[in-house]
């Protein structure tokens, strides 16, 4: 029976029988929302794991080569570092979310801990999406203050006459993929993460009726 038709079946029954369905009520809000959160974890932990991959990948089939001759794999690498320790970091406070959770017995601590997940996951897309710009805009300063650092990113001869002009379809090319990349990243985290705050929030707004009654 779905959680709403229940609550109104309860509110017409005695008190004893009130009081059990009650409890049973608060169980399966919290069943659900322990199975959103622990799909959080999961999702990061996924997603952790790709972006490794991807860039382990980049660094051993020479992508980054071009970079390595501006001298700017140590601070690519020092970035990368700086961005595991950060997601792992979130990991870290979306597993102490799920076990908080799944063993809280008290539907006023529960509702608390739910907004604290919601508020979690949000700064994590947040920190994502401005690390990716932030990262862009950093790197390319670096690229264009390197001599020959533009010549060498774009391929483009020192003495090719239309240099300026490929200079600035470079950066327009370079606003563009940045942009595309952001909205790339949105739409997944919308997807992927929205979804399940959005269910999240409805348990929550649940929770909130029921202590109301209470």
């Amino acid at each position: 029976m779905e959680l709403g038709n229940y609550k109104k079946v309860w509110k017409n029954q005695p008190e004893e029988k009130n009081k059990i369905s009650a409890l049973e009520i608060y169980k399966m809000t919290q069943s659900k929302s322990t199975s959103i959160v622990k799909w959080i974890f999961i999702i990061g932990l996924l997603e952790f794991a790709f972006w490794f991959a991807l860039n382990y990948i980049g660094t051993n089939n020479g992508a980054l080569a071009p970079y390595e001759e501006l001298n700017l794999i140590k601070f690519i690498d020092n970035i990368n570092y700086f961005h595991y320790v950060i997601v792992v970091l979130f990991l870290v406070l979306f597993y102490k979310n799920f076990s908080s959770i799944s063993s809280i017995d008290n539907t006023k601590t529960l509702i608390t801990n739910i907004l604290l997940v919601r508020k979690t996951v949000k700064w994590y897309v947040y920190y994502n999406l401005i690390n990716v710009i932030v990262f862009s805009i950093i790197l390319n300063i670096l690229i264009f203050n390197t001599p020959n650092g533009f010549n060498i990113i774009s391929g483009i001869d020192n003495e090719s006459l239309n240099q300026e002009h490929m200079m600035s379809v470079f950066i327009i090319a370079q606003i563009v993929v940045i942009a595309f990349m952001i909205l790339v990243l949105w739409l997944f985290y919308y997807l992927l993460y929205g979804i399940l705050l959005k269910k999240l929030n409805k348990n929550y707004k649940e929770l909130i009726k029921l202590n109301e009654i209470n």
